[in-house]
């Protein structure tokens, strides 16, 4: 299986303003400015071969939306190699673009005044689809995307969840062998959420489309890749399989307590069960309070035991410890790649 994407030591450095102290310095700043350089990408390796699904994934500000600009040839790297799709992103860019589709959640490619079926003609047009293999595709699209109704409606006049449907069929009007997605389902609800999944598995059996998934939500990541690539600070701290994730550092158990008392706090749990060193976090409710613990059957035995014989209990449940919570843990305690 060949790689789609080719990343080799791959580095951008933006100049930031640094700002002199007190009134001197600022009156200093107006004739000579200081600079820091700074690495929003340092040095990242990684391939991705034809047919994968994967999740880019890091807190705001490790350096994700940078090297997708670099990847899809808005920003030209400061050192590195970049291969997509066998070409360099930035310097064929007109050729690089035909063969990709991009989705922004917070951009629109559909023009906003027009309806959305005139936006795919005028698309169309731009990728020179043939008309018979255009029928054929955006047929199968519009029918699994369920936008039949939407063609004659202006942009502007979508709801969030119709308008992101539209904004996916158009970044797949070429059918691109690789296509880039930036929080794709943020602010949609689950029935349009279930909708785009199934039809993303759909394009990648189908047509073995590769995806590279820029996303938040975490239920995205696992439903739909089986691979995540992980960064912090500019540089990747895991490149692996999701489940391994699990196994590796998700060994802990989540139980949840929902206490009579609605005024339950923290500061009256915690020392409850500091010798099983748990970690509370509150749950969806005022008075439901998880406690995260090792997965030891006498451990999660005693920590139950312990808060029923201090506290009234309306429901207790016992969970595996979610893919976000597992997340949270390797950035809180600096777990490097390996």
């Amino acid at each position: 299986m060949e790689n789609m994407i080719e990343v080799k030591e791959l580095r951008k450095e933006f100049k930031s303003h640094s700002s002199r102290s007190g009134l001197k310095g600022a009156f200093r700043d107006l004739f000579t400015r200081n600079y820091k350089v700074v690495p929003a990408v340092n040095d990242i390796s990684f391939t991705v071969k034809s047919g994968e699904m994967v999740g880019y994934i890091g807190e705001n500000g490790a350096g994700k939306s940078t090297s997708i600009k670099m990847l899809t040839g808005i920003l030209t790297p400061t050192s590195g190699m970049v291969k997509v799709n066998g070409m360099d992103p930035h310097k064929e860019r007109e050729q690089f673009v035909r063969s990709i589709g991009v989705v922004f959640g917070q951009r629109s490619q559909l023009w906003w005044d027009i309806a959305v079926q005139e936006s795919f003609r005028l698309l169309k047009k731009v990728y020179n689809v043939p008309d018979d293999v255009y029928n054929v595709h955006m047929n199968h699209v519009i029918e699994s995307l369920d936008i039949a109704p939407l063609l004659d409606k202006p942009v502007r006049k979508l709801s969030l969840g119709q308008r992101m449907r539209c904004e996916l069929a158009a970044a797949l009007l070429h059918n691109p062998p690789l296509l880039f997605l930036d929080e794709p389902t943020i602010g949609l609800d689950v029935l349009v959420k279930l909708k785009i999944r199934a039809f993303l598995k759909e394009m990648n059996e189908k047509y073995n489309t590769t995806i590279l998934l820029t996303t938040h939500d975490l239920t995205d990541i696992e439903a739909l890749c089986e691979r995540v690539i992980m960064l912090d600070k500019g540089k990747i701290i895991y490149d692996g399989k999701l489940v391994n994730l699990r196994s590796n550092w998700g060994e802990g158990k989540q139980i949840e307590f929902q206490f009579a008392d609605l005024t339950m706090t923290k500061e009256r749990l915690m020392p409850l069960l500091a010798e099983f060193e748990a970690v509370w976090t509150p749950g969806d409710r005022n008075n439901v309070w998880v406690a995260n613990v090792r997965n030891d059957e006498q451990i999660i035995s005693n920590v139950i035991g312990r808060v029923l014989a201090a506290y009234k209990i309306i429901d207790l449940k016992v969970h595996e410890m979610s893919i976000e919570d597992i997340i949270r843990n390797i950035y809180e305690e600096g777990i490097t790649n390996g």
